[in-house]
């Protein structure tokens, strides 16, 4: 992925969508030398029975200039919440499946629909659980 986002001098920095986007975030920034690096947090919960998204916190602008990136784009929810965020941002994540694919402009892998994913750092083999529980 960083290798198609070059030259990094395009790029004013990276936005990531918290919390998924945190890790994949952090290494792109790494690979492209990219010390701007922000977060948007959104939260999605239930509330009589419709799942709403709260913005928690953003970061300012319509993106131009930045690359959005989370960790999976599944039912396009979130992503839809951040094209309307960051209209003029660059949004890649590291796994697509195909409802969310069309909103994304880059992605490393193709996943299918019903397909669960285990991020390195939540599997059993070396999850430590949170302090905070959470």
């Amino acid at each position: 992925l960083a290798s198609r986002l070059m030259p990094s001098e395009q790029w004013k920095g990276i936005i990531a969508v918290s919390r998924g986007g945190l890790v994949p975030g952090a290494l792109l920034a790494r690979e492209l030398g990219i010390r701007h690096v922000d977060t948007v947090c959104i939260s999605s919960y239930d509330h009589d029975n419709q799942r709403e998204l709260k913005v928690l916190k953003r970061a300012e602008g319509d993106g131009e200039g930045f690359i959005v990136i989370d960790d999976l784009v599944d039912t396009g929810g979130t992503a839809v919440a951040i094209r309307e965020m960051y209209p003029k941002a660059h949004f890649v994540t590291i796994f697509a499946k195909p409802a969310g694919r069309p909103l994304v402009d880059d992605y490393v892998v193709d996943i299918p629909q019903d397909t669960w994913i285990e991020q390195p750092w939540d599997m059993g083999v070396v999850f430590v659980p949170p302090i905070s529980g959470r």
